[in-house]
């Protein structure tokens, strides 16, 4: 039974290409009017970007459409896709709830309308058809102001029942001339136990070791093994987990070839630092969780005992799993143990 957990993948990233423009034609036919049709349509979403500053211009598509009223439609199709072709038994979502509120409204009004975003995506995401084990990353953002990103750790911190963690994002450059700001919200959002993560030294430009204390989990965290090794031991001690997402690297333009991830798994097992594989954009890029894992095995770039460890440890670091184990071997504790087998 190959059950998975995804720990990384962004709600408006998610929104697969035929998805998204089916519900331009039956919705918005003004978003679909620039291109010819679909193919040329499932070119521009998927193709490679040069930069990770384009690549993250592709969010704002998916955002303006996600609001209160629709986000029910893109979740259950989010949901239904990743049970039925990815086998995910476990699935944190990640976005930034005040880039889905109306932006005519005032800062104070969008900020008050987040908790109604949360709750949305938190009833679309809990349906018994397709019964994966759920929770949501809120996102601070780079672009964001500091009452917001305040606003968005004390919702995370409110809604425990749908919400496991914080993160930032907004690409790792812009983090430079506001370290203080996250450093404070950071050590603020430790101060009420909340789980957190953090897009860092994904590019060469995001390399922030002030940062690396705070957070549970590293959001990509390549440019560690690749540029800075030295730091491995300090996160093997902590514990602390990099969620890497291989595709990424090569739509945004961060790696030239996928086989340059061989260095980052080798060094990383070397110095006992969990890695768990994860989509980012599961539907910016066309690639799903299983295909990521056959990437890297058919480069060579991991094998399968290493690809297990990194499924493993998904779940040990998943923010909301309680078991931190894979539900195989939960069934097969079940199997062994007659006592604990309710239908034995």
């Amino acid at each position: 039974m190959a059950l998975y957990a995804e720990l990384h993948r962004h709600l408006g990233g998610s929104v697969v290409p035929r998805v998204l423009w089916r519900y331009f034609q039956r919705n918005q036919a003004d978003l679909a009017q620039p291109f010819t049709g679909y193919e040329a349509f499932e070119d521009f979403y998927t193709r490679p970007r040069k930069t990770l500053a384009e690549y993250l211009e592709l969010h704002t598509l998916v955002e303006k459409v996600q609001t209160t009223e629709t986000l029910p439609y893109f979740v259950y199709r989010l949901m239904r896709g990743a049970y039925v072709f990815e086998n995910l038994a476990y699935l944190e979502l990640r976005y930034t709830p005040y880039l889905r509120t109306p932006e005519h409204l005032s800062q104070s009004e969008r900020i008050d309308q987040m908790a109604d975003i949360v709750e949305v995506v938190g009833q679309a995401s809990q349906t018994s058809e397709y019964p994966i084990v759920t929770s949501q990353i809120l996102c601070m953002h780079s672009r964001l102001p500091y009452e917001v990103n305040r606003a968005i750790v004390d919702l995370a911190a409110q809604r425990g029942d749908y919400v496991c963690g914080i993160d930032v994002a907004g690409g790792d450059g812009h983090y430079r001339d506001r370290l203080d700001e996250f450093l404070t919200l950071y050590e603020y959002a430790r101060s009420l136990n909340l789980n957190t993560t953090g897009h860092l030294y994904e590019t060469t430009e995001g390399c922030y070791p002030e940062l690396l204390p705070f957070l549970m989990r590293i959001g990509h965290g390549i440019q560690i093994p690749l540029l800075h090794p030295e730091l491995l031991p300090e996160l093997a001690r902590h514990g602390q987990c990099l969620e890497v997402c291989p595709t990424t690297y090569l739509k945004t333009g961060t790696l030239e070839s996928i086989q340059q991830l061989k260095v980052v798994f080798d060094r990383c097992f070397d110095a006992g630092v969990d890695i768990a594989i994860c989509t980012d954009n599961a539907g910016l890029h066309n690639v799903r969780l299983p295909f990521e894992y056959e990437n890297l095995l058919t480069y060579d770039i991991i094998g399968f005992e290493e690809l297990q460890a990194c499924q493993d440890a998904a779940f040990r670091h998943a923010f909301a799993w309680k078991y931190k184990e894979r539900p195989a071997s939960i069934l097969n504790n079940i199997l062994l143990q007659p006592e604990l087998n309710p239908v034995a």
